[in-house]
C-alpha cells in the first residue's frame, strides 16, 4: 500500500496548523485513508473524538488496527462514500480532509451532505491539489513513463485529482452546498516519495497513475519508460529522500 502519510507529512504539518483543534471538539475527517489525521485529530481533541470515513477497506483495516497500536480510545473509523453516508446532524464541531474531497461525482451534493454533519458555524478545513502543471510530481514522472507531457484530455471526475483546482470553483460550490467564509491560501510544500530512488521506484509503481500511463506500452517500451523513472528519481534524490514540488491550496470555510 502507497505510503500516503509520508508522501505528505509537509502538507500534513500545516493542515494541523491550520485546524487548531480544541479540547472537546468532534472531529469529521473525510477522505480519510490510514488515518493518521483523524489520529491527529483525536489527539488534540480530546476529551472530545475524531471520526474518519473513506471508502477503501483496506486502508480503514489499517488505520484501525494503528489506532489501537497507539491505544486511542476517541477515534472511530466508518466505511462509506462522505457524499451520500448518513452523518449525525448537526455533531461536528470541526471539518477536515487531507486531500479527500476531489473526487465526488457531485461536489455540491457532498459538501452539503458533510455540511449537514457540522454544527452551525464549525469550521471546515481541507486540502486540494492545485492544477497539474504546478504538480512536479505529476509532471515528471508522467513525462517519464509516458515519454511527454499530460494529455489535454480532461480525466472523469472519479479519476481526477484536479477537479477542485481553481479556487474560484471551490467557493462557488462551497457556497452552493451551504458553506461561508471561504478562505484560501496557497501552500507550497514538497512530496517524499521514499529514501532513496530504489524505494521511491516501488512506490511510484504502487500509484493508479503510473500504472495507466505504463499500460499501453509494450515490453521494449516499457523498459525505456522504467529506465526514464529511474533517471528522473535518482535526479530528485537529495540524499534526505526523494522528493517532488507541488503546490496545494488550504481551503477554509464556516458553515452556515
Amino acid at each position: 500500500m502507497f505510503d500516503y502519510d509520508s508522501e505528505l507529512a509537509r502538507h500534513h504539518e500545516r493542515l494541523l496548523e491550520a485546524l487548531d483543534i480544541r479540547p472537546g471538539d468532534r472531529v469529521l475527517d473525510i477522505g480519510c485513508g490510514t488515518g493518521r489525521t483523524t489520529r491527529d485529530a483525536a489527539r488534540a481533541a480530546s476529551p472530545g473524538s475524531a471520526l474518519g470515513i473513506d471508502v477503501s477497506g483496506p486502508m480503514l483495516t489499517r488505520a484501525r488496527r494503528q489506532a489501537a497500536t497507539e491505544e486511542l480510545r476517541n477515534v472511530g473509523f466508518v466505511q462509506g462514500d462522505a457524499q451520500a453516508h448518513p452523518f449525525p446532524p448537526e455533531y461536528f464541531s470541526v471539518g477536515v480532509s487531507r486531500f479527500g474531497t476531489m473526487f465526488f461525482s457531485d461536489p455540491v451534493v457532498a459538501f452539503a451532505n458533510i455540511g449537514r454533519a457540522l454544527r452551525p458555524g464549525a469550521r471546515f478545513v481541507q486540502l486540494v491539489w492545485q492544477t497539474a502543471d504546478r504538480q512536479e510530481w505529476h509532471t515528471a514522472i508522467r513525462a517519464a513513463l509516458a515519454g511527454g507531457p499530460a494529455s489535454s484530455a480532461s480525466a472523469s471526475t472519479a479519476d481526477d485529482p484536479f477537479t477542485l483546482a481553481d479556487p474560484d470553483v471551490v467557493a462557488e460550490v462551497l457556497t452552493a452546498a451551504g458553506f461561508t467564509a471561504v478562505d484560501v491560501v496557497d501552500v507550497r510544500e514538497p512530496v517524499r516519495y521514499g529514501p532513496d530512488a530504489d524505494r521511491a521506484r516501488a512506490a511510484v509503481l504502487q500509484l493508479r497513475m503510473a500504472k495507466e500511463w505504463l499500460g499501453d506500452l509494450d515490453a521494449a517500451s516499457t523498459e525505456r519508460a522504467l529506465d526514464r523513472l529511474s533517471a528522473t528519481l535518482d535526479a530528485h534524490d537529495t540524499g534526505d529522500g526523494v522528493w517532488f514540488d507541488s503546490r496545494a491550496w488550504l481551503v477554509g470555510a464556516r458553515r452556515r
